[in-house]
């Protein structure tokens, strides 16, 4: 699909479908979401330059995400969004600048997208010019990775106060001894901050990647001539900069955060699981001392006194209550129950 944007009154406006390939050189802006191979003909013949396919857009080396070609700069970083099931999806988009005019190439819906065209919508107080639309798209673009980490803050805190619960019950058997409350739901709680974990590690590589980009883009406007826009432009992209940044750190204390909380996770399932173990392993070595009685007078042999006693049966029961009782009381005492 082939959205293409002009300005009106510093205000971003889209050309009808019809008429979008006869305005193509005059656009301030080409949005190309999944182009045919017909609409990357028809941008290359209008700008004179290489579209490049979905498989280089893909590539990880710096030099075929950052370069120029064709008197344009393209560039390349992966933009994140929340996708079905609030999955986080990450794809490659790139940005291609061309003299004032911007071009992307993207293959998803980051939603910054759509956020930023309706606010462009309205009277801008920025330049309207290729390089312009590029930086307030970007801003766009870290604004929405910042709500995300936020989000992300407050799933991880919530996770944590469930995990870490600090309030007590009474226990019913020992009035006065109080112990913590058991987090419910364990597997998912772990599933929870997996998923989060997974989500905070594909924001810190997209910030990177726009980093890398946001810095290629202050050298090319470093090496041009300094006008009262450019100059404009680079105030703005060293604060973008300072954002990236910030950013990049938030979430590197996230994962950080995350990591303890899955440990944690995982040691209360081990804690639990011990738990059980423990219960059949004391009701084992409760039930051992009246087996042992019972298999004692189970024996067939011929001489066996208390055989022939009038009180044996009941001297039989009251031994193996009695064996099973005291283990009981021991275990008890110790506190391992």
């Amino acid at each position: 699909m082939l959205s293409v944007y002009g300005t009106e009154n510093g205000c971003l406006i889209e050309h009808p479908r019809e008429q979008a390939l006869a305005v193509l050189q005059q656009a301030v802006w080409i949005d190309m979401v999944e182009p045919s191979s017909e609409e990357e003909k028809d941008v290359e013949a209008a700008m004179g330059i290489d579209i490049p396919t979905r498989g280089e857009l893909e590539e990880i080396e710096a030099s075929s995400r950052l370069y120029q070609e064709d008197g344009a700069a393209f560039m390349t970083a992966n933009l994140i969004r929340r996708g079905e099931e609030d999955r986080p999806e990450s794809s490659p988009v790139t940005f291609i600048i061309k003299g004032n005019q911007l071009i992307t190439i993207r293959y998803h819906h980051p939603q910054a997208f759509p956020v930023y065209i309706k606010q462009a919508m309205k009277p801008q107080a920025t330049s309207m010019t290729g390089w312009g639309v590029l930086i307030s798209l970007l801003e766009a673009v870290v604004d929405r990775a910042a709500d995300h980490l936020e989000r992300v803050g407050a799933i991880v805190d919530d996770t944590s106060k469930q995990v870490f619960d600090t309030s007590f019950v009474q226990r019913p058997a020992r009035k006065g001894v109080r112990r913590r409350k058991k987090p419910k739901n364990l597997e998912e709680l772990l599933g929870k901050v997996g998923e989060e974990g997974d989500f905070t590690s594909k924001m810190r590589e997209s910030l990177v990647s726009i980093g890398r980009m946001v810095a290629y883009m202050q050298a090319i406007i470093d090496q041009t001539k300094l006008t009262k826009e450019m100059k404009e432009n680079r105030a703005r992209i060293k604060i973008l900069q300072r954002d990236i940044v910030s950013l990049t750190d938030h979430s590197s204390f996230l994962s950080g955060k995350i990591s303890f909380l899955l440990d944690a996770v995982l040691g209360m399932i081990s804690i639990e699981q011990n738990g059980i173990i423990k219960i059949f392993t004391v009701a084992s070595m409760v039930f051992m001392p009246p087996t042992l009685v019972a298999s004692v007078y189970g024996m067939n042999f011929k001489f066996m006194p208390e055989l022939d006693f009038a009180f044996g049966y009941p001297w039989a029961i009251f031994l193996m209550a009695f064996s099973a009782i005291l283990p009981w009381v021991y275990f008890k005492r110790k506190g391992w129950l």
